[in-house]
């Protein structure tokens, strides 16, 4: 990045906004929110997790114009000249940013809710406002960077939490310790997102709502360089010895038995060893093979954990069952109504009272006995275990099992639900990938800038937008003070400006300088207190 990029940051047509603004316009004041979960990736979504704003002030706000400001001046806007006036295709005059070069710093101040913080729809975390006559222009003119850098933060937050409530509520439901519940989501995205600092990114809002298991590097690094966490200190974020399907291939020769007894006897005697299963037959690995070597497992100094990869993640784990009212319980009300969804889906639907995939004699495939308990039965009926306070019985601790693909939350919860069913405890670790943290947009959640306030010829004047052709892109109405009645956060707009200085908005950042300053551990504490 060259020293002047902090200044292109935006879209095109902001660099036409310094002159834009009426004449007598001295300041703007402009907010940040999350306005609707009409596209919610979240069912039932009624609040976004505030998370990432300090990676924005630390790495944009500070690092990126301090290269700007700590650059001769003549060279620090030479480059944004030559750009803008190219792709506007006039000479740009740049006095402006020079006038900024003058003044030395960012005449900007942020105030927010704290880090973690879980915010109704329509209630603004977070407002900015210039502080000096003259750079009302620049309140507005990092809106683009402000929401690209934002969003998508709070966005795999939210997405998190939502997954990492399910967890808790069944192991409540079912007796599982409470300890185990922050390693049962494990982040498997870092290849299917867009980029390494996407990855890194929305890895940290995995990591931010409290789940620890994470196989993507880049968000620890990223936890560590922008919210003060250190790995040696705490436990950021974890993962254990693990194959692949290139490994396994490896043995194909000596087979699966001796690639485990291998690993286990000399790569990793002890400890957490999590070994892809579906390589070749699955369900002989699991019906055969394992039972082989279950007191060489048992005597392990740790856990052996299986991991299915392919098929069905809901029968993988948790068999089959006679009806698709039964997949889809907690779902749906009535058997037509889960049936259609069963075909949707992609699945046929399952005979009433039948061992059979399909309906049709012709096409009916008959299940074997292993397939219709599901990957945690058979690891009970091998391995057994103990019984939950709440009598739901829990695998030994030597065996587990993860499914690291295609968990959406609706099958985290079908997968948890019918555990539950079969009388299990929910001890199972399910990976979630990119899709369920990059199929998202902007509109997931409705998060937008727009400003709320002026000053023009030294009175304040509420703005607002509300047009007549979509009333949910109403925005809030001058300035902006949020406080909490009967226990959740709500929005009081158009108030005065010593009204302004009250409420739960806190100044975060001033004129160049980072003046709060927060922790991971001290997010995670405030989400943890929420959920």
């Amino acid at each position: 990045m060259t020293i002047t990029a902090a200044s292109m940051q935006k879209d095109v047509y902001k660099e036409f906004h310094s002159r834009a603004y009426h004449p007598d316009v001295t300041e703007v004041y402009a907010n940040y929110t999350s306005r609707s979960g009409k596209l919610s990736n979240v069912e039932n979504c009624d609040k976004v997790a505030f998370v990432g704003l300090q990676y924005f002030i630390k790495s944009y706000l500070e690092e990126e114009w301090n290269a700007f400001f700590n650059t001769d001046k003549a060279v620090a806007v030479a480059n944004h000249k030559r750009i803008m006036s190219a792709m506007l295709g006039y000479s740009v005059d740049v006095k402006y940013l020079e006038d900024l070069h003058d003044l030395g710093y960012l005449p900007l101040r942020i105030k927010a809710l704290p880090e973690g913080t879980l915010v109704p729809y329509l209630v603004p975390p977070m407002t900015i406002v210039n502080t000096k006559e003259g750079f009302q222009w620049l309140t507005n003119m990092i809106e683009t960077v402000l929401s690209c850098e934002n969003w998508p933060i709070q966005t795999s937050t939210t997405t998190s939490v939502a997954y990492l409530s399910v967890f808790k509520e069944f192991a409540e439901k079912t007796g599982l310790p409470m300890d185990f519940v922050p390693f049962q989501g494990h982040d498997f995205s870092f290849r299917g997102m867009f980029g390494k600092q996407a990855a890194a990114m929305s890895g940290f809002g995995h990591l931010a709502s409290g789940l620890v298991g994470t196989d993507t590097i880049p968000a620890v690094l990223f936890a560590e360089k922008y919210y003060g966490a250190n790995v040696d200190q705490e436990l950021v974020g974890c993962s254990v010895d693990a194959t692949e399907h290139s490994v396994t291939c490896s043995w194909i020769m000596e087979g699966e038995i001796e690639f485990f007894r291998y690993l286990m006897r000399e790569q990793s005697p002890k400890g957490i060893l999590s070994v892809v299963s579906d390589t070749w037959d699955f369900w002989t690995l699991v019906t055969d093979y394992l039972p082989q070597l279950k007191e060489e497992i048992l005597q392990r100094d740790g856990a052996l954990v299986i991991r299915p990869d392919s098929g069905d993640p809901v029968k993988i784990l948790t068999g089959f069952s006679v009806s698709p009212v039964s997949d889809y319980a907690e779902l749906f009300d009535n058997q037509n109504a889960a049936e259609q969804e069963a075909i949707r889906e992609g699945y046929e639907a399952y005979c009433w009272n039948s061992k059979y995939y399909g309906c049709e004699e012709e096409s009916r495939v008959e299940l074997e006995a292993c397939e219709v308990k599901g990957l945690i039965e058979c690891l009970w009926d091998i391995f057994g275990g103990t019984v939950t306070d709440k009598g739901f019985k829990l695998l030994d601790e030597h065996i587990g099992a993860i499914y690291g693909d295609a968990i959406t939350l609706p099958r985290q919860r079908q997968i948890l639900q019918r555990l539950m069913d079969k009388g299990f405890a929910s001890k199972v670790v399910l990976g979630i990938g990119s899709y369920s943290y990059q199929y998202v947009t902007r509109d997931t959640h409705g998060s937008a800038v727009k400003a709320t306030s002026v000053v023009k010829n030294d009175e304040r004047v509420a703005i607002f937008k509300d047009p007549k052709t979509d009333s949910k892109k109403k925005s809030a109405k001058g300035l902006l003070k949020v406080e909490r009645y009967n226990g959740e956060l709500v929005l009081i707009d158009d108030v005065s400006e010593s009204e302004e200085k009250e409420g739960l908005l806190e100044v975060v950042f001033e004129d160049g300088k980072l003046i709060k300053e927060t922790t991971l551990a001290e997010i995670r504490a405030t989400i943890d207190s929420q959920i």
